[in-house]
């Protein structure tokens, strides 16, 4: 799959984690999208990051109107995002990071 389809399937599966989201009863806004290089630098982030790829998202989680910073807080999101097929930072102590793994980055 190229990158511009894995591009557009990530497009798909965040669409249907933001609606399993909202049936959950959770609110989402949206934290880190795409990242420059420069800007991935300046925050410390990894430097094969999928967010420089569009395949990663960072999303802030509110229930009942109560920001939600935990990574345990993202679990019942982060477990549906991986039945799709996604990876979830989670998993390496990012709660609110889920990617869509492209050239062994995830």
């Amino acid at each position: 799959m190229t990158l511009r389809e894995k591009q557009s399937a990530f497009m798909w599966m965040l669409a249907d984690l933001i609606r399993h989201a909202d049936h959950l009863g959770y609110e989402l806004t949206m934290g880190r999208g795409y990242a420059s290089v420069a800007a991935n630098k300046a925050d410390n982030g990894h430097p094969n990051s999928n967010h420089l790829n569009r395949l990663a998202i960072d999303l802030n989680l509110f229930k009942n109107g109560r920001f939600l910073t935990e990574t345990d807080d993202h679990e019942p999101l982060g477990i549906y995002w991986e039945s799709i097929g996604g990876t979830w930072g989670g998993r390496f102590n990012d709660g609110n990071h889920y990617s869509l793994e492209h050239n062994g980055v995830k």
